[in-house]
C-alpha cells in the first residue's frame, strides 16, 4: 500500500519505518530540512532501542523515503497519516496549528480517493476539525480517522509490531477496509483491531494514558503513606498487585512520571473535561501528585545533608525513562535546578540523554562518560533512571568514593538492609529503614 506519513518526529519516524517493514511504500515529509537530510544519510532524530536499523533497512529496500516535499507526499499515500506535534498551551489544552495546517495541504493535494488519519495525540473533535479543514481547500473525496498510539518509549517497535490492541476510529466503510488491510499484519497473532466511531477513538489515546498515570501517583502517594507509618511499599505493592483485579504493571513508585505523553495528555484531558462542563476532580489529583513527587528526592537529599549548599551531588540518570534520550518532564529536571539552586555542585551521567541535559544546563552542570566518574568526592549520589547499567553497582567502591555516603535511590533498585549494612545512609521511595 501507498502510505504518508506527515511529521518525522518519535511517532511518525516509529510508524513510518514500522509501516514499510511490512512491504508498504512509505513516504515521511518533515519541514525540517536538516532532518530530512540527516535521515537519508542515517542520522536519527531520536534514539530508540532497534530504530536506526530499521530505518537504514528499509531505506536501502527502496520502500522508506524521507523528504521535504509535502505536495508531493500527499499525492504519494492512499493512506496520509498526520504525526505532527500538538504541543500543549499554558491552559493545558493541545496545539492544533500543525495538524490543521497539514489538512488544509492535504486538501490542495487530494489527487484521488484518500483516508486522512490523525496519528497525532489529540483531544476529541479533532478529526472533524481535520475533515473541515480539508474540506475547505478542495472537493476531492476522502474520508478521516482516528488512529492513536500506544507506544512505550524504549519498546515502540516491539509495541507497533506486536500491538496489544489496534484502535481506529471512523465513520467510512472505504476507510474502514483499508485501515484494516495496512494494520492485519501486525495482529496475526490474535490481538484485536477495535473499530469505533471516531470520538470514541480519541478519547481512548488520553483515558489510557490518565489511566497509567493514575496508577503512578497512586503509588507515589501510597509510598508517601509507608514510608509515615513504617511500612514498606515493595511489600505493599506485592501484596496488592497480586490481585488479578489490580495487577502488578505501572505500580512502581518513583520520582513522578515524566515523558512526552503522560504529562502533557493528563493536562489536555484536565482543559477538555472542563470545555464541556464537567470538574475533573481526580484528572487534576493525578497532576498534583505527581507534581509534588518530583520534590521528593531534593527534600531526602536535604535530610540526609542538611545544608545542600557546597557539597557536590553525583546524578546517575537524566531521561525520562529507561532506553530513550527523552528528557522532556523528566523528573531530573526540577531535581537538578533545585541543587543548583540551593548552591550545590552537581555532575551526571545517562548513557543516551547528556547531549539533551547540554542543551539545558551547558557547563553548569558537570558531565561525565562512566557513572563512577560522578562519584570521585561527591558526598551523595541521586539515582533518578533505571538504566540496566545502575542495577548491580560495585557498591564497596561506591562506599569509598562517596565523601558522606548517602545514596538516593529514586527507582527502588537496591535493598535497604545491603546498603545500611555497607555503611550507606540510604534513603529510597517509601521503603522501611533498614
Amino acid at each position: 500500500m501507498r502510505v504518508t506519513v506527515i511529521g518525522s518526529g518519535y511517532v511518525g519516524l516509529v510508524a513510518g519505518a514500522c509501516l514499510a517493514e511490512t512491504g508498504n511504500d512509505v513516504v515521511c515529509a518533515d519541514h525540517d530540512a536538516t532532518k530530512v537530510r540527516n535521515l537519508c544519510d542515517g542520522i536519527l532524530p531520536i534514539y530508540e532501542p532497534g530504530l536506526e536499523p530499521l530505518v537504514a533497512r528499509n531505506v536501502e529496500a527502496g520502500r522508506l523515503q524521507f523528504t521535504t516535499d509535502l505536495p508531493g507526499a500527499i499525492r504519494h499515500g492512499d493512506v496520509v497519516f498526520i504525526a505532527v506535534g500538538t504541543p500543549p498551551g499554558e491552559d493545558g489544552s493541545a496545539d492544533l496549528q500543525h495538524v490543521l495546517d497539514v489538512a488544509r495541504a492535504v486538501g490542495r493535494n487530494l489527487d484521488r480517493f484518500k483516508v486522512v488519519v490523525t496519528k497525532s495525540t489529540v483531544p476529541v473533535g479533532t478529526a472533524e476539525k481535520v475533515r473541515a479543514a480539508v474540506r475547505g481547500e478542495g472537493a476531492g473525496e476522502f474520508a478521516v480517522a482516528s488512529n492513536p498510539e500506544f507506544l512505550k518509549e524504549g519498546a515502540a517497535i516491539d509495541d507497533f509490531m506486536k500491538p496489544d490492541r489496534v484502535v481506529l476510529g471512523t465513520d467510512d466503510p472505504r476507510a474502514e477496509e483499508l485501515l484494516r488491510e495496512l494494520y492485519s499484519p501486525y495482529v496475526r497473532s490474535g490481538s484485536p483491531i477495535l473499530f469505533m466511531d471516531i470520538p470514541s477513538a480519541e478519547v481512548t489515546k488520553y483515558a489510557a494514558n490518565a489511566m497509567l498515570a493514575t496508577r503512578i501517583s497512586f503509588m507515589n502517594q501510597v509510598a508517601e503513606l509507608c514510608e509515615r507509618v513504617g511500612a514498606d511499599v515493595f511489600a505493599v505493592r506485592k501484596g496488592i498487585g497480586s490481585d488479578s483485579r489490580i495487577g502488578n504493571a505501572f505500580l512502581f513508585p518513583g520520582p513522578g512520571y515524566g515523558g512526552s505523553c503522560f504529562p502533557k495528555d493528563v493536562k489536555a484531558l484536565v482543559h477538555t473535561a472542563r470545555t464541556v462542563g464537567m470538574v475533573p476532580d481526580l484528572f487534576e489529583a493525578v497532576e498534583a501528585v505527581n507534581q509534588r513527587q518530583k520534590s521528593v528526592m531534593f527534600d531526602k537529599l536535604k535530610r540526609l545533608l542538611g545544608d545542600v549548599a557546597g557539597t557536590t551531588v553525583a546524578v546517575w540518570g537524566l531521561a525520562f525513562k529507561a532506553g530513550t534520550d527523552d528528557m522532556r518532564e523528566s523528573p531530573a529536571i526540577p531535581l537538578i535546578n533545585a541543587l543548583l539552586d540551593a548552591g550545590a555542585t552537581v555532575r551526571a551521567h545517562d548513557p543516551e540523554a547528556m547531549d539533551a541535559a547540554r542543551g539545558l544546563w551547558g557547563d553548569r552542570v558537570t558531565f561525565v562518560a562512566q557513572p563512577f566518574d560522578a562519584l570521585e568526592g561527591a558526598d551523595a549520589l541521586a539515582v533518578v533512571t533505571e538504566w540496566l547499567v545502575y542495577r548491580t553497582p560495585d557498591f564497596e567502591r561506591m562506599h569509598t568514593m562517596l565523601a558522606r555516603k548517602v545514596l538516593v535511590d529514586g527507582r527502588n533498585l537496591y535493598e535497604p538492609g545491603r546498603l545500611a549494612r555497607l555503611g550507606f545512609r540510604y534513603a529510597g521511595i517509601g521503603r522501611r529503614a533498614a
